[in-house]
């Protein structure tokens, strides 16, 4: 039988996914791109299955609560390229080394805050909804961060279509991620334990955030979230380097 989780790691795991899961039921994304760094230096085993299977969870309930707001339009093309994606960081996931993930995950989380700084006007068609989707599979399947790519791409959505769209987009992609890890061996019992253990936060942050949306200031929510993500990128880097 093999042992879980030590309590005051699932303490901090829980804490860790409560803030993620508030993040991303405020502002439409955020539960990995906060998380992962974060978990991955508490316990590299919660990166990315659980990561991953809480964001489907956090974002099935966005989407039930943004539910008139959904346009579905081409999301379908960025559903696409999750799959080549999802198997170029699954082989990286089985390939590379302890510390060099920590250090592709730190990067990943230090992209996406210099991206969402950036102010892009891209046109949206099914090439580049593809070409996000591909980039989002790829640093989904690492380090459960999925959301940046597609993010910038839908950036000019109002809150409610932006917030709806992008979790009818990880209910989906998570789905295709999860099936990838299956298929390639890196889903295991203990990780799907381990994302029961952490639902209850998920779902706390949810309802917290129930209560604040609409009264939050959605740019200063932002601007927090990506300082707490720089952090956290930054103490990865150092941890990584460090094992090398």
């Amino acid at each position: 039988m093999f042992e879980l989780i030590a309590p005051t790691t699932l303490l901090l795991a829980s804490i860790i996914i409560f803030f993620g899961a508030l993040t991303q039921s405020l502002i439409g994304f955020g539960l990995a791109v906060v998380a992962s760094p974060l978990l991955y230096i508490v316990d590299p085993d919660l990166v990315p299955a659980p990561v991953i299977i809480m964001g489907f969870t956090i974002s099935l309930l966005t989407l039930f609560r943004e539910r008139g707001a959904l346009e579905f339009n081409g999301l379908q093309y960025a559903l696409l390229g999750r799959i080549p994606g999802g198997f170029l960081g699954a082989a990286l996931l089985i390939f590379a080394p302890q510390p060099i993930l920590g250090l592709a995950i730190a990067g990943i989380v230090a992209a996406a805050v210099i991206l969402s700084l950036m102010k892009f006007n891209l046109v949206v068609n099914r090439k580049s909804l593809f070409a996000a989707g591909v980039i989002s599979g790829v640093f989904g399947n690492i380090a459960a961060i999925g959301g940046p790519p597609l993010a910038i791409l839908l950036s000019g959505k109002d809150a409610s279509q932006f917030r709806a769209a992008l979790s009818a987009f990880f209910i989906f992609s998570s789905t295709i991620a999860l099936a990838i890890l299956a298929v390639t061996g890196l889903l295991e019992l203990k990780q799907l334990w381990l994302s029961l253990l952490l639902l209850p936060s998920v779902i706390l942050g949810y309802l917290v955030a129930g209560r604040l949306v609409g009264r939050v200031d959605k740019n200063k929510t932002r601007s927090m979230t990506l300082v707490l993500c720089s952090i956290s990128a930054l103490v990865l880097t150092i941890k990584s380097l460090i094992e090398l």
